[in-house]
């Protein structure tokens, strides 16, 4: 009896959730047949994959492709920048939007504030291609804006894009300030569901702005700062293909050569299947582990996590 009135209970459910699912339905067929299906094609990783013999028949060999990009001259290479890229991001692309979204809350100023917003937002919208062509042509040596602007008071620029060690904080450094005002929304949207009578008791007990901000707006951000940080740390390792790849040339690249830019010319130009199936599947098994232990911290540090 008991059972029969679960099972009535989940079908009456379901019946009144049913146009829901329905509509779920088209999300759910798009997920399982572009993120969980492919995942079949991960046994390349572990086979000298033939694109003739296909993936069943191809023969086992284990861990040999791993081994071979551990062993290989370019896994130093492409771990060194692709850490040195991440953190460099994370240590600069993570704070600003925070103190973005402070700055903006603390405008009055209506009209000013709307101008300011849109200001910041707009660069998000530029396309990756766009933004890598203006990059190339600011920063050019010759006839270049900032080159140009330099050579009025007698200063000649270098040809950074030709050099290495300036490479991640031209990537890093454009990054933010296209994206910081988009990734600023979210800070905005917990600041102005802080109750105003926290600000109003502030007030009272004669705390200055700073104070408010330090007290108020820090600890109330914390919890989505956390959730932010914890997705950033799990795609550590997955700086952006597109923009690193445009801005790559032979000048620049021990600095500049990545995981992900690593795998397509070892996949897709020199067609060796297996071999950039098994970095990628690395590079994920790292993200997630990395994940993983940022969200453990979190969770012991801070009470906030994802699971």
């Amino acid at each position: 009896m008991l059972n029969y009135s679960k099972t009535f209970k989940i079908s009456k459910q379901l019946k009144r959730s049913g146009p829901l699912y329905v509509l779920l339905l088209p999300s759910i067929i798009l997920l399982i047949c572009f993120t969980y299906l492919p995942m079949y094609g991960l046994l390349i990783a572990f086979k000298d994959y033939s694109p003739t013999l296909g993936i069943w028949e191809s023969p086992w060999v284990g861990f040999k492709h791993f081994v071979q990009f551990f062993n290989s001259y370019q896994f130093d290479i492409t771990i060194k920048n692709t850490l040195n890229i991440s953190l460099y991001s994370i240590l600069v692309g993570f704070p600003l939007p925070i103190a973005l979204a402070i700055l903006c809350n603390q405008i009055r100023i209506g009209m000013f504030k709307k101008v300011f917003q849109v200001t910041t937002y707009l660069p998000h919208f530029i396309s990756t291609m766009v933004m890598c062509g203006m990059i190339l042509i600011f920063l050019s040596p010759t006839n270049g804006l900032i080159s140009n602007l330099l050579s009025l008071i007698g200063i000649e620029m270098p040809n950074v894009l030709s050099k290495s060690s300036f490479f991640s904080s031209i990537y890093v450094w454009s990054d933010v300030w296209q994206h910081v005002g988009w990734d600023s929304i979210i800070y905005l949207a917990a600041l102005s569901a802080i109750n105003p009578s926290y600000y109003e008791a502030a007030t009272m007990d004669g705390a200055s702005k700073l104070q408010k901000i330090v007290h108020i707006d820090l600890p109330l951000l914390l919890p989505t700062a956390m959730i932010l940080l914890i997705l950033r740390a799990g795609s550590l390792l997955s700086v952006g293909f597109e923009k690193v790849l445009l801005l790559q040339n032979p000048l620049n690249i021990a600095g500049s050569e990545v995981i992900s830019t690593y795998v397509y010319k070892i996949g897709l130009q020199n067609f060796q299947y297996s071999l950039s199936t098994a970095i990628g599947l690395f590079n994920t098994v790292v993200n997630v582990v990395i994940l993983l232990l940022v969200n453990w911290m979190s969770k012991k540090l801070t009470k906030t996590s994802l699971l």
